[in-house]
């Protein structure tokens, strides 16, 4: 019998990472199985994130995943084996049955925040929901999306901050959008792996300033965020998909650990009480 996670939010600090996409069964296995050793050894709560199709990726040749029926399957076997929650992101509305009862939280792009269809199709899973801010929006925009959700019936969502269009090729990690996020209530992560990204920086694909994600993440926590969500590989530079804006896997102990205590910091005065 497969093990399923109750349909309940992660207790902050939580992390939401993974490698950008499914590349195999024993890599993401191992993958999920190293961050999820981490996530307890610093007092994170964990949901393992990988994409089973990337549906927007710059290049038609780019690899975009195993698919959704056999990237499910993996993503069982994280379940099952790994004992934690799962988050894909769907791009079509007919998707959302398909993953429902798979997948713990099913995730909403950034790049199709907006689609009404999409977000009440997946609120309608009874599966918690992740909406991703997208970076053409402004913050106070997002609670439109989370009316869209509660309406269809949602209500454990988490809104992911992923930066915000500056010119043609780069984002920016704008910290004010954490307070004005938290205005609708929900728990609010940031997204420091694409804040860090150039979009089509290489013309037919993606790079990015992966040394800046640790920096962001400290930040985001001494702004207030909820949770953390970063794309995590062991090989970032053999990475197939994202390759330019992942963090690697060794970096990610230490990272989480002074980010534990900036999070006991800001929200209990102390970065000693109750110290992992």
């Amino acid at each position: 019998m497969s093990w399923i996670a109750p349909v309940c939010l992660p207790k902050p600090p939580f992390l939401i990472g993974g490698p950008c996409v499914i590349e195999s069964e024993g890599h993401t296995l191992y993958m999920a199985d190293s961050i999820n050793d981490i996530c307890e050894r610093t007092g994170f709560s964990f949901v393992f994130k990988s994409s089973f199709d990337k549906a927007n990726r710059s290049s038609f040749s780019s690899f975009r995943g195993p698919g959704l029926e056999y990237g499910l399957k993996i993503l069982q076997r994280v379940r099952e084996d790994v004992q934690v929650p799962v988050l894909s992101d769907i791009h079509e509305s007919s998707q959302a049955s398909q993953v429902e009862g798979m997948l713990d939280v099913i995730q909403i792009p950034a790049l199709l925040a907006r689609q009404t269809d999409l977000i009440q199709a997946a609120a309608r899973t009874g599966r918690a929901l992740n909406l991703k801010r997208g970076q053409f929006m402004a913050a106070s925009d997002m609670k439109n999306a989370c009316r869209k959700a509660e309406e269809a019936g949602c209500d454990q969502i988490i809104l992911t901050d992923r930066g915000s269009c500056f010119g043609y090729h780069d984002i920016v990690l704008d910290l004010r959008t954490i307070s004005e996020l938290q205005k609708t209530g929900y728990p609010v992560a940031v997204d420091v792996s694409h804040t860090v990204q150039a979009p089509c920086g290489a013309g037919d694909k993606s790079t990015g300033r992966p040394e800046m994600i640790p920096a962001f993440a400290r930040a985001a926590m001494a702004a207030g965020a909820d949770g953390l969500f970063i794309e995590i590989h062991d090989k970032p530079e053999k990475a197939l998909s994202d390759s330019g804006n992942q963090l690697r896997l060794s970096d990610l102990e230490r990272l989480l650990a002074q980010c534990w205590r900036i999070y006991h910091i800001v929200h209990n005065g102390s970065e000693y009480a109750g110290l992992p």
